[in-house]
């Protein structure tokens, strides 16, 4: 049997925030951060907080749905989009957003992907309507208004953490959107919200870290389905360092998978 190791280690469990969701607890513990992280052969895991991965699912294909797969899934239940409803993702062609992608095509949802132009055709094959390289596009804004009848999108999931993307992300919204904040800037970045248009175009900002454990089995059910499959690049974990440096250069489609030593 397989069980996952999150980021969220353990949460207090008492405390008002944790009523509301655990995954927000100002006194949480996160794998990596103040305990032990997963780059090792063992760890030790709370056992409240772990899920049984399905022995349909292969261990490779997994890693990904436990990290990426929930943030996206998380992302998306926060949005609480209709069927039909357009959504759009930034950097969707990366380890989260070609997830969400699928997640977001198999409830349903229109997909609308913004990527460098190396990741159009991933994006396409996984089930998005419509792609935009931002690199090459005059104005995004104006690229999602065009086929979203210039109304804009229901909703962006801005997954990169890019200045520009969150900047661009507001104006992408049609009245009564929803703008879903899960790519992390820098610390000294400040999203630019005029307060008179939020009221007057009923804009809403939500923050999404991650999915809780209620909802691993949902993802897990359309990864079983055949409807969500993680895109993944294995490598030894003797090639940490290279993958690092791929990753920081954009050169990782899809989900990178270390093989842990035996």
């Amino acid at each position: 049997m397989i069980l996952n190791q999150s980021w969220l280690h353990e949460a207090c469990g008492s405390c008002e925030i944790c009523a509301v969701e655990y995954v927000h607890c100002p006194k949480q513990n996160n794998s990596g951060r103040n305990v032990p992280g997963t780059f090792q052969q063992y760890c030790v895991a709370k056992a409240a907080y772990v899920v049984a991965i399905p022995d349909e699912i292969p261990a490779e294909i997994a890693a990904p749905l436990l990290c990426g797969g929930i943030t996206a899934y998380g992302a998306l239940v926060r949005a609480k989009l209709n069927v039909g409803d357009y959504v759009v993702f930034t950097g969707a062609g990366g380890g989260l957003g070609h997830l969400g992608v699928q997640i977001a095509r198999s409830l349903g949802y229109r997909v609308i992907a913004i990527d460098a132009g190396d990741k159009a055709t991933v994006c396409m094959s996984l089930g998005a309507e419509h792609f935009f390289d931002f690199r090459k596009s005059a104005s995004l804004i104006e690229d999602v208004r065009s086929v979203t009848g210039g109304l804009g999108a229901h909703a962006v999931v801005c997954i990169t953490g890019a200045k520009s993307s969150y900047d661009e992300s507001l104006p992408m919204l049609r009245n009564c959107g929803k703008l879903i904040c899960v790519g992390i800037p820098p610390s000294s970045y400040r999203l630019q919200v005029n307060p008179f248009e939020m009221l007057v175009r009923g804009l809403t900002i939500i923050g999404s870290t991650v999915g809780d454990k209620s909802q691993m089995p949902g993802l897990m059910e359309l990864v079983l389905s055949g409807k969500v499959k993680p895109e993944v690049q294995l490598f030894n974990f003797d090639e940490l360092q290279a993958v690092m440096d791929k990753l920081a250069a954009g050169h990782i489609i899809g989900r990178a998978v270390l093989r842990m030593p035996q």
